[in-house]
């Protein structure tokens, strides 16, 4: 049974944030899901459906508060080898929409691996760094960084280069956490930049294709510019008040691709305005805050670099999906948590913000260690 005294050390603030999140992209996913036939305003499957795993992410996000976050260390390297495993079924049976093949076909609904792998690779990330006395040397580096790079491999196959590098920037983000010795540092600063250009080599032919068509959109206006001209148009034509809820005209009337899904903030923009879409980067901002403090707060290294995990996490797909949809980075298929439609993924973001108030429960329970 769980103690009745955790509830009153639950984060409300946190909480109150994340509904306002959910909320806000229920609105922004009902407009985006609309749209315009001969007969009038029509209601597509995604509203519904989203609202369906918003409950079932409820009840996973409750399963993850009352397990105490300690016992996630015994079972990180089983959820890791599951994850592993469940890649591997996707790739060898794995169910393919719209080229892509990331997919496990449940019968009832298609479950996307990739995301539980992201879970996996945190909590084994944060077990093997809690374990480690001081700053990261090269053997422990190593380590550290096959634990991502594994599953981020099997995931570039898919292809989804998105989900893989959002897996490596949370280690990444993770390792730097937990601090480096200057020699290796040092040596990465320089190296990493040196190196990185040698990358081109292994992409697919669209990822290129996506990479020269962020440096020059009009190169490919009808191909593989138009996703990121559509955007920047809905976006700029939003103005600062917006244009009002349900009247973009790039969305509704069907200009704006992936409109549910990965070009989701540009719908909210269009109809929003730069006023709207200034609330919900401080709404954002509020929820990384919140984060940021109860890492402060753990009262144990595990705790602690879950937490920085799952903010790691949150920073790099909201960092990245903005800067793609506004022009300034390349697509690379990332969703904006809580705004963007998706079950698998609704799930996962609700089983971290699960994590962070599971350990801001516990921050009272025992000393701190470390």
């Amino acid at each position: 049974m769980i103690d009745r005294r955790l509830f009153f050390h639950i984060n409300w603030g946190l909480l109150v944030l994340v509904a306002m999140l959910f909320v806000v992209g229920a609105i922004n996913l009902y407009s985006a899901s609309t749209l315009r036939g001969s007969e009038g305003l029509e209601l597509d499957v995604y509203f519904n459906k989203q609202l369906l795993w918003g409950g079932a992410s409820l009840c996973a996000m409750t399963l993850v508060v009352i397990f105490d976050y300690r016992h996630f260390q015994a079972i990180a390297w089983p959820l890791f080898l599951l994850s592993f495993a469940l890649l591997l079924g996707v790739a060898l049976a794995g169910k393919s929409i719209s080229g892509a093949k990331r997919w496990l076909d449940l019968g009832f609904f298609h479950f996307q691996p990739t995301e539980l792998a992201k879970i996996a690779v945190l909590i084994l990330t944060a077990r093997i760094l809690s374990r480690i006395e001081g700053r990261l040397g090269w053997i422990n580096l190593g380590k550290t960084v096959l634990i991502g790079l594994i599953p981020a491999i099997i995931i570039i196959k898919q292809p989804d280069l998105g989900s893989a590098l959002n897996i490596m920037l949370i280690l990444g983000g993770m390792v730097l956490f937990k601090g480096l010795t200057p020699a290796v540092f040092r040596t990465l600063l320089v190296c990493i930049p040196i190196t990185l250009p040698f990358g081109w080599f292994f992409l697919h032919d669209y990822q290129k294709k996506r990479i020269l068509t962020f440096l020059d959109p009009g190169n490919d206006p009808l191909g593989a510019g138009y996703h990121i001209i559509q955007s920047q148009i809905a976006i700029g034509s939003g103005g600062f008040w917006g244009k009002g809820f349900l009247e973009g005209t790039q969305s509704q009337l069907r200009f704006l691709p992936e409109k549910h899904t990965d070009f989701a903030f540009a719908v909210l923009g269009e109809e929003w305005g730069f006023f709207g879409s200034i609330l919900l980067l401080v709404l954002f901002c509020s929820f990384l805050y919140q984060i940021y403090v109860v890492s402060l707060e753990a009262k144990d290294d595990f705790g602690r670099y879950l937490v920085a995990g799952v903010f790691f996490y949150f920073f790099w797909q909201i960092l990245i999906n903005m800067g793609m949809v506004l022009g300034i980075m390349p697509v690379v298929g990332i969703p904006l948590p809580f705004i963007s439609y998706g079950g698998s993924a609704s799930v996962i973001n609700f089983c971290m913000i699960g994590l962070v108030l599971n350990i801001a429960m516990r921050r009272f329970m025992f000393k701190k260690s470390g």
